[in-house]
């Protein structure tokens, strides 16, 4: 668990990183950082496209990159959007691949903490590697 200056600050990386959305289409930026169990932060961004369905969500930036840097282990993600948004279902999902007991902070552009919980109560009972398992 983080304390209360490790989420504030994760919620400051997460304002920082909604700075670097792009969202012409939508209006509505949205910033993640990523804390993995090594300590080592990722900060990811919404980029949306005028072809809507290949836009990409904040969280789902900064879990590809933690995954491409080799880390497979998360702490928590702070999400700041201008009214304290929800990550949706596909961000969900992605998270609950690597992380479901990770803390989630969801703020406020603000800085203000809205709710808190964990990937597995944001996606109770969700579809993860274990279902895939081959017996050989």
């Amino acid at each position: 668990m983080l304390n209360k200056t490790q989420r504030g600050e994760l919620i400051e990386e997460a304002k920082t990183a909604q700075g670097a959305a792009y969202a012409p289409y939508s209006n509505y930026p949205v910033g993640a950082a990523l804390l993995t169990s090594s300590g080592k932060l990722f900060l990811g961004a919404n980029v949306e496209n005028a072809a809507y369905p290949d836009s990409i969500c904040a969280e789902r930036v900064a879990v590809f990159k933690a995954v491409t840097e080799g880390e497979r282990s998360f702490q928590a993600i702070a999400v700041v959007t201008r009214d304290g948004g929800m990550p949706c279902g596909s961000c969900r999902q992605v998270l609950a691949e690597f992380a479901p007991n990770a803390q989630v902070l969801i703020a406020n552009e603000k800085g203000e903490l809205i709710r808190e919980s964990t990937v597995s109560e944001l996606l109770p009972g969700a579809f993860g590697p274990n279902n895939l398992k081959v017996t050989r």
